[in-house]
């Protein structure tokens, strides 16, 4: 069997992509279990740094936003930008989405996909093979965890929740690591909403590192951003705004600016609301990076330097790196080796044309993979409302 479309990936990309295409009237197979990263790899109770009225995964169809869900489950309501969304609640919100607009979803894995004449032959964990004349990349943060070479050193069969160290996606429930001290690494929304989390769920202490020279931020409160410039989803600010509304034009900057933009803008900062949590109850190292990491009697030790060259050890129960995520395709072990070489990339990510389309034709990328070629507003769920219809009329247009 064939198939013209293939989406892989059930979180808001993939669920987003896949209801656009759909509405073109473009038979699609869409695949993945729908919002799992945002179900097991984010902490219980963490709240979305986005506001509300930034929270919604675009569709064709009206009627599916984020208040529509709120007005039809009787949560909430999330309705103005000082509302904090649960995580929880996003996670049924998006589930929600894809029960009324992408119900013939598989709850299968896609094991790999390799190219063949016409397009591409992709193979399920069911055992299935068919062939797709496209296929749309929307697997989201799986698989592109960032753990530093340096604390990697110490963990050679790599992090674990129940080890040493850990990446923060590793951890659903952070009440497992009660009673014990925990080194949070980071200095971004994940890490200082992470360092909170654990403080509350009864670690014995909780202390961030952070490279910084200053001390941790956090962001301003509604209320008090700046009047005299454009609003845009993250912030009042004529570069936010520029990227989030023109995100088609940061594919002709230079690749090492995009490089810079993407890793820099929006962060590390906290969210407004989490300073009166933090302040008091998490302790902070700044200014000091790790330069080695071992395991010392089950207990790991970091290394730390800072740039007057002075240095210093720092142990605990446990590290926990909530260092980020780096597109990187050799993680995305399910496309075939000749086709991970055939796409080209810049900026730390797959060059993209203007509708999604990678070097491999038929291959499209898009959510955080494609920030390398379309911004910073790929890493957010508001970023579906500048990539899904474009994609979605490309494919149509070429493989329709």
């Amino acid at each position: 069997m064939s198939t013209p479309v293939a989406v892989i990936g059930a979180g808001p990309y993939g669920l987003s992509t896949a209801a656009h295409l759909r509405a073109g009237g473009l038979p699609v197979r869409v695949f993945g279990r729908p919002m799992v990263s945002w179900q097991e790899q984010m902490p219980a109770g963490m709240l979305l740094k986005s506001t509300p009225a930034a929270s919604s995964l675009h569709t064709p169809q009206g009627g599916h936003t984020l208040a529509d869900y709120c007005t039809a489950s009787g949560e909430g309501p999330y309705a103005s930008d000082r509302d904090l969304v649960p995580v929880e609640t996003f996670v049924r919100y998006g589930q929600w989405v894809q029960q009324r607009l992408v119900p013939e979803l598989e709850q299968v894995r896609v094991v790999s996909v390799d190219r063949r004449a016409g397009g591409f032959e992709l193979k399920l964990d069911s055992g299935e093979q068919f062939g797709a004349r496209a296929v749309v990349v929307a697997t989201g943060l799986s698989g592109l965890a960032h753990l530093p070479p340096e604390l990697a050193a110490a963990v050679p069969d790599g992090p674990s929740a129940t080890g040493p160290v850990s990446h923060s996606s590793q951890h659903h429930d952070l009440s497992a690591l009660a009673g014990r001290e925990v080194v949070v690494v980071g200095a971004g929304q994940s890490a200082l909403e992470s360092a909170v989390l654990l403080a509350e769920a009864g670690a014995a202490a909780v202390r961030v590192v952070t490279r910084g020279p200053a001390a941790v931020a956090f962001g301003a409160p509604p209320d008090r951003q700046p009047r005299l410039r454009p609003p845009s989803p993250f912030g009042n600010a004529w570069s936010l705004y520029a990227l989030t509304h023109h995100a088609g034009a940061f594919r002709y900057l230079p690749a090492p600016l995009r490089r810079q933009l993407v890793r820099r803008v929006l962060g590390p900062l906290g969210a407004w609301w989490l300073r009166d949590r933090f302040v008091g109850r998490v302790q902070v190292t700044q200014g000091r990076r790790i330069v080695r990491a071992k395991v010392r009697d089950g207990r790991p030790v970091l290394a730390l330097r800072g740039a007057d060259g002075q240095g210093g050890e720092l142990s605990a129960d446990h590290v926990l790196a909530a260092t980020g995520y780096r597109m990187d395709l050799a993680a995305m072990d399910f496309l075939g080796q000749g086709l991970r070489t055939g796409v080209v990339t810049r900026a730390g990510g797959p060059l993209l044309d203007a509708g999604f389309g990678s070097s491999v034709p038929g291959l499209y990328f898009t959510g955080l993979p494609a920030a390398a070629s379309f911004g910073p507003v790929m890493r957010f769920v508001c970023g579906t409302a500048f990539a899904s219809p474009r994609l979605a009329r490309a494919v149509a247009r070429r493989h329709g």
